[in-house]
């Protein structure tokens, strides 16, 4: 297969996971959120990283500490930065339903996390495919704005309650924070680019499966932030015995399959951008989110968030189309 069909494939086969695992969310109960979030965080950011990572290259420790530790700093504190986006993104989940905050933080993190690594790039602006990127990012945006929108009129639909349209704004804007913290998991990932090559070149480690050595430090930042911040509110509230409930089972199953989706999104999604090589992180990440927020959108119709509102519906269909024509752009500008 051609390297750069394969690598859309992945990026494919990445944007399914990251468009599901959010349905995890909807499964919380009985469990208190800060029990199910450090079930999901620690499986997601730690134990499946690590494993996968160990798996294709025995020597991942090795290989991590002989990275510069400047460079491990940094790529730790941006996936920290993105922690801190994580647990925003769970919370506006909570207030505004999958799709507007899907679309809201798919958005603003396809955008800022694709032009960030863009001007990190030497020459970024002589680079023939900048105009083309910066138009897909613009479509982007666009096609984002349009889906918050049909969310917004969606759930003014659904309930006229002061208190809900309240909890509808506080959401959005909770979900807007976290879409421009969450653009820090890809700078993280694009600045942990040291670790992967030291992998490739010293180890002989393929590239595809080199970047998950990258992951394995951005996301120990990520979960300082996610982890800390789910034993503080298990102190705040005092919820120590949350395990010890009934009936937790099948809250737990769903923290654990949104923890490994959530990361077999990331992976898969550093192997198809390893391969497309240094525009990787800059044109493969919002192709990704682009297709998790479609994606993420036709779950949310399955499980009936879109019903009884035709006309939201049908200015979500013209963003999704928005937004398939922004992905076609961002595919071109790296072909």
């Amino acid at each position: 297969m051609d390297t750069y069909l394969l690598a859309i494939v992945l990026i494919l086969f990445a944007s399914f996971f990251q468009g599901t695992f959010g349905l995890g969310m909807k499964h919380i109960a009985p469990l208190k959120w800060e029990a199910w979030w450090l079930v999901h965080a620690f499986t997601a950011m730690i134990l499946f990283p690590i494993i996968w990572a160990l798996i294709v290259m025995p020597n991942l420790f090795e290989i991590i500490s002989k990275t510069d530790s400047n460079t491990l700093f940094l790529a730790a504190f941006y996936g920290f930065l993105w922690g801190i986006g994580g647990i925003l993104f769970g919370v506006s989940v909570e207030k505004t339903g999958i799709s507007i905050t899907y679309g809201i933080v798919m958005g603003l993190a396809a955008s800022v996390g694709s032009i960030i690594p863009l001007f990190q790039i030497e020459g970024a602006f002589d680079q023939p495919s900048f105009p083309i990127i910066m138009v897909g990012v613009a479509l982007l945006l666009v096609g984002v704005a349009i889906t918050a929108v049909a969310g917004v009129k969606r759930d003014k639909l659904h309930s006229n309650s002061s208190t809900t349209t309240k909890s509808i704004k506080i959401g959005v804007l909770i979900a807007v924070a976290s879409g421009v913290l969450s653009a820090f998991l890809n700078v993280g990932f694009s600045n942990a680019a040291p670790v992967a090559a030291i992998a490739v070149n010293d180890y002989g480690v393929g590239a595809q499966n080199a970047s998950l050595a990258s992951w394995v430090v951005v996301l120990l930042g990520a979960f300082v932030m996610n982890g800390g911040y789910a034993l503080y509110l298990f102190i705040k509230n005092k919820s120590w015995n949350a395990y010890s409930i009934p009936k937790k089972g099948k809250a737990l199953k769903w923290a654990i399959a949104a923890g490994i989706f959530w990361f077999a999104a990331l992976g898969v999604y550093g192997q198809g951008a390893a391969l497309m090589g240094n525009l990787g992180p800059v044109v493969g990440w919002p192709i990704l989110l682009g297709l998790a927020l479609i994606i993420s959108n036709i779950w949310g119709y399955r499980e009936g968030e879109w019903k009884n509102a035709d006309k939201p519906f049908k200015i979500l269909l013209a963003g999704l189309a928005v937004l398939i024509i922004a992905i076609c752009i961002l595919g071109y500008a790296n072909y």
